[in-house]
Formats: structure tokens, sequence, C-alpha cells
């Protein structure tokens, strides 16, 4: 069998190539679905866009830890981010190094956007992700270059014995070289276009795969800084993890078969700009959800709320998995359920809550929402 030439051993590598005429269609079409977006966002109060911005990056770090078999907790994710930003209302779960070391990431990659990437920024990215040293129940190298001590880096699937390798990156040796290109490129800015060079940013970094994990995560945060400069703007409004974990499957295969073709990556170009719209097009769900929690504090903004009422009504139009119920009500608002039922059945005096079909035991309530 003909043993397969990864992209990075062509004598051309990184000059990677691409088909003009076949990624100007996705590319205009993303370009302004994205403006689009923006534009709407712009019109909004400061608070609200915070509020877009928490809504998105809680999804970003969640789907990309997701899309390396990594479940984070949501609120405990959701609450660094808040903190973070400055939204301490939002924080209302405590937050382990795992998932501050993650936000802070994030955060850099976009907020910071301006800021040159650099090796000991890139360095500092994976050490956060694995604050304990340990990828799961295994030791791994943080904060450095891997060293292919144990053999070179392949990317593989399947049981042991019967492992398929999909990629094999460049060797060790040659990381400190690969990485100096690569930053000399990303630090230039001055082509191509913005969206192509996020893509191109994503696949060249991801290639390279300099670390012993972590890989992916940095190179779609490097991707997302990448947006950020196209935009010019450091807060996110869509989020290109939360996609492509949807299209995982679709996402490894594009990869593999950019990193095992020629140089010419049009197809993986086309692929990333098509991900980009639909993350762009499912945005539109978290604006309302913002819009849908403003609306509703504005209707009822002459309303007497306690502080745990605000905070449970608050998470409640957050968004989170199952019905409002007391038991949920006390556990989130930190009180037994007798107290719990006591806050419910003065929203429900007023109108602010209803109960939804059933009884008992299964009793549950819904917020009444402004059309």
């Amino acid at each position: 069998m003909m043993r397969i030439m990864y992209i990075w051993e062509h004598p051309a590598w990184p000059r990677l190539t691409w088909d003009d005429g076949k990624v100007l269609e996705p590319l205009a079409t993303a370009r302004l679905k994205q403006g689009r977006l923006l534009g709407g966002m712009a019109s909004l109060g400061f608070d609200l866009k915070r509020e877009a911005q928490l809504g998105t990056l809680t999804e970003d770090v969640i789907k990309s830890s997701e899309i390396e078999g990594e479940v984070l907790d949501r609120d405990s994710v959701r609450s660094s981010l808040a903190r973070h930003l400055g939204l301490t209302a939002a924080a209302i779960a405590p937050a382990d190094r795992r998932t501050e070391g993650i936000a802070e990431m994030m955060l850099d990659a976009t907020e910071n956007y301006r800021v040159l990437l650099t090796s000991e920024r890139l360095l500092g990215w994976q050490a956060a992700l694995f604050p304990t040293g340990y990828s799961g129940m295994h030791r791994i190298k943080t904060g450095a270059w891997r060293d292919d001590a144990e053999g070179p880096m392949q990317v593989v699937s399947g049981p042991v014995g019967r492992q398929r390798v999909h990629f094999q990156a460049p060797p060790a040796q040659e990381l400190d070289a690969e990485i100096k290109a690569f930053l000399e490129w990303f630090n230039r800015r001055n082509k191509p276009e913005g969206l192509l060079r996020a893509g191109l940013a994503h696949l060249w970094f991801v290639t390279i795969h300099p670390f012993e994990d972590g890989n992916g995560r940095v190179a779609r945060a490097i991707a997302d800084q990448a947006l950020a400069q196209s935009e010019n703007l450091g807060q996110r409004f869509y989020s290109m993890s939360s996609q492509i974990r949807k299209e995982r499957s679709a996402y490894y295969d594009a990869l593999e078969s950019a990193q095992q073709g020629t140089l010419d990556v049009t197809d993986w170009l086309v692929w990333f700009l098509d991900c980009l719209s639909r993350a762009i097009d499912d945005a539109e769900s978290v604006c309302a959800d913002v819009m849908r929690k403003a609306n509703f504090w504005q209707r009822y903004a002459r309303e007497p709320f306690t502080k745990r009422q605000t905070v449970v009504l608050n998470r409640f139009l957050d968004g989170f998995e199952g019905k409002l119920t007391s038991r949920k009500w006390a556990a989130i608002g930190k009180c037994s359920i007798p107290t719990a039922q006591r806050d419910i059945n003065d929203l429900l005096e007023r109108g602010i809550l209803r109960r939804n079909p059933g009884g008992s035991k299964n009793t549950s309530y819904h917020l009444v929402l402004v059309a």
C-alpha cells in the first residue's frame, strides 16, 4: 500500500492554495450574514450586547470542549465568563480551575484580538486548558511543545491493535520552525481576506499539531481571534465551535481530506465558510433569547422582586434543563422548598408565573412572557 503523503510533507509547504472562483460565493454569503448580524447587534445597548456575548461565549467554551469529548458544567462555565465580563448577577455557580482556564483562553483570544499572537501566548493557552497537568487520567506535557518521546504525534481512532491513523503531524524537531512561520504569517494580517484567513489559520495550526493535547481547542481559539480581527470587534455574537460540534463528523472528514491532499485547500475553505454561515444563522436564537429577557424585565419594570426571585427568574430566562419546579427554585435560590413555594405563589398571584398542566408532584410553572 502506498504511504499517505501529508500536506506538511510537500516541498512547497506551507504555501497553501485555493480556487478563488469556488470560494467566492460561500465567502460572499458568509460576509453578508456576518454584516447583517453585526448591524443588528449594533442597535442594542451595552448591557444587552454583554448578555449576548455571554450566551455566545458560553456555547463556544462548552461546545469546543465537547468536540474533544470533554463535558463541562454549563452553570460553571457561564458563571466564570460572567465574572470576567463584569456581569456579576449572572455568576451564580462556582467555577473550577479547568473551567476558569478555558474561559480565560477564549476571552484572551477574542477581547484581546489586537494583541500579537506569540509562542508564549499559545503556550499559556494550552497550559490553561490543563491546570492540573492531566488530560483525563493521563499526565501530559503542558506549557511546552510536544517532544514525541513516545513516537510520532498521530490522530487515530478505533480499538487498540486495529487503530486507524487519520493524520501524522510534523516531527517535534521541526516545531520551532513551523510555529515561527505560522506566527509570522498570522501576525502580518495582510492577506488573504479575513474569513479565508480564519479558515487557513485553523487548518494550518491544527496541521502543525504542536501540543501533546489541546491542539483542536487552541486552533479554534486562533480562528476566533482571526474572525474578531476581521470584524475589528472583541465581542462574539456567533459560535463556530457550537456549529462545528453539530457537524463534528463532517468537520473531521474535512480536516482529514485537507491534510492528506495537495496544498490546494479549496474544499476545506468552502466547508469552513459554509459552516460559518450556519453558525451565524444559529446565532439568531441567542440574540432572540437576549431580547426575550430584556422584554420581560421591561414589562415588569415596576413590579417588586426580592433578590432571590430576581436570581431565579434570570436563571430561568437564561435557559436550563427541564421545567421550573419548586424543587428547582429551591436549588437555584439556595432556600427551602416551602420558601421557594412562597416565592412562586407570590408570582402566581401577580400573574408573572402560571402553572403548567399537571399537578401534585409534577407541578411546574412557566413565565408570562411578552408575545
